[in-house]
């Protein structure tokens, strides 16, 4: 069976490689790791596997090179890759751009279109690019997936994607709201619904929140809307970026700052968000110095809270009533605070967390709200490796 055979799934950043090696039907994970600081002083690399983390320094200057240092990782503490009956690579690739709205085999022509994207995500593309480039040099007699941040939200309304700019504009240059995250979304909606049997069209609205965030409202499996648009940066508060601000901010700070339209970028892309209210974009920190009534640290916890009831609110709306909430990613799964600050005000539309539900330590996903809660609240945990396996091994298999 396809399914049992092992997939190695490789998401590819601009400085760090991940990479996990699972089985898709049952989920079990073989090994994994990470190659981090990629092409900087002090690399450092990690390898999981029975257990037991195998971690060093490495030297790697590109994304070929830390593919060279997977490999090697696999050889000496295994499992070896060499001796697997390995099924396919499942790649990681943030933008599909117009192009791309389901899985996709990877070959020559489908690689130089996704160089053509880069345009679209020059932070995120190049590096998955690279990384494909050096798996299919490895692992050549395999076949090799892409799988697209941006497919799950490629059928959004054309009411959802469309921006109010001149169209032959927009369509000439490829612009409208794309949404990322869309493999998790995907994911933990689905997981909700297998959770919670209801009959009739299912509404929910999703909040993926790490470093990067983004929500979605889902009717029945499909996307309705979603917080980010053409790039990564609109939307919710995250970790160094700004999230939604007023377009015309960029054109005044070149005015009066001086800024030019790359100063501006990084500003908004690695600058901002967490960082820029308070100085870390570690949401850890950001919670223990609330504790102590750190004011620049409360501001950015209650930035964040009154922006996630926003994008709620207005998805209700758009919904036309709500049946479920759910929490992933790093910060939705493991604050119990921000997803009691983010329920707390909005009782008059049946959102409401237990007090212990929401608290209690789990690594599974569970229901926090209230048996009799008009709305149930959820914390999913994601696993986007997991759903890329699984959708590289039932297109490898076909």
């Amino acid at each position: 069976m396809s399914g049992e055979r092992p997939v190695l799934v490789i998401n590819a950043g601009s400085s760090s490689v991940k990479y996990r090696l699972l089985v898709p039907d049952s989920g079990e994970v073989l090994a994994d790791g990470t190659i981090e600081r990629i092409g900087e002083h002090g690399g450092e690399l990690s390898h999981e596997v029975g257990g037991e983390t195998h971690a060093g320094d490495h030297g790697a200057e590109d994304i070929g090179a830390a593919l060279e240092l997977i490999t090697e990782q696999f050889a000496t503490y295994g499992p070896d890759l060499d001796h697997l009956d390995l099924l396919a690579v499942g790649h990681r690739v943030v933008h599909g751009g117009p192009d791309f709205a389901q899985p996709t085999k990877i070959t020559d022509e489908v690689l130089a279109t996704l160089r053509d994207l880069s345009g679209l995500a020059p932070l995120h593309n190049p590096a998955a690019v690279a990384g494909i480039e050096a798996a299919r040099q490895r692992f050549a007699d395999l076949p090799h997936v892409a799988v697209f941040d941006t497919a799950f939200f490629a059928d959004l309304p054309e009411v959802a994607r469309t921006y109010a700019i001149p169209r032959e504009l927009a369509e000439r240059h490829r612009i409208r709201r794309y949404g990322f995250h869309g493999t998790s979304h995907d994911y933990v909606a689905g997981v909700a619904r297998a959770l919670i049997k209801t009959d009739g069209p299912v509404r929910q609205i999703t909040f993926h929140l790490g470093n990067g965030c983004s929500a979605a409202a889902i009717l029945d499996g499909r996307p309705v809307e979603t917080s980010m648009g053409l790039t990564p940066l609109q939307g919710l508060v995250m970790g160094t970026r700004s999230g939604d601000v007023d377009p015309g901010l960029h054109s005044y700070l070149y005015r009066e700052a001086g800024l030019g339209p790359d100063e501006v970028d990084t500003l908004l892309n690695k600058e901002s968000g967490l960082k820029g209210l308070a100085g870390v974009n570690d949401f850890r920190e950001v919670l223990q110095r609330r504790a102590e009534d750190d004011h620049d640290a409360t501001l950015a916890f209650d930035v964040v809270v009154h922006r996630l009831t926003h994008y709620l609110g207005a998805y209700w709306a758009i919904l036309g009533g709500l049946d479920q909430v759910i929490f992933t990613g790093g910060i939705g799964e493991n604050s119990p605070d921000l997803r009691a600050a983010v329920a707390a005000g909005l009782a008059g539309l049946g959102i409401h967390v237990n007090p212990e539900r929401n608290t209690a330590a789990a690594d599974r996903p569970r229901v926090i709200s209230p048996d009799d809660s008009g709305v149930a609240v959820l914390v999913v945990p994601t696993d986007e490796e997991l759903a890329i396996a699984r959708q590289t091994a039932a297109l490898a298999a076909s």
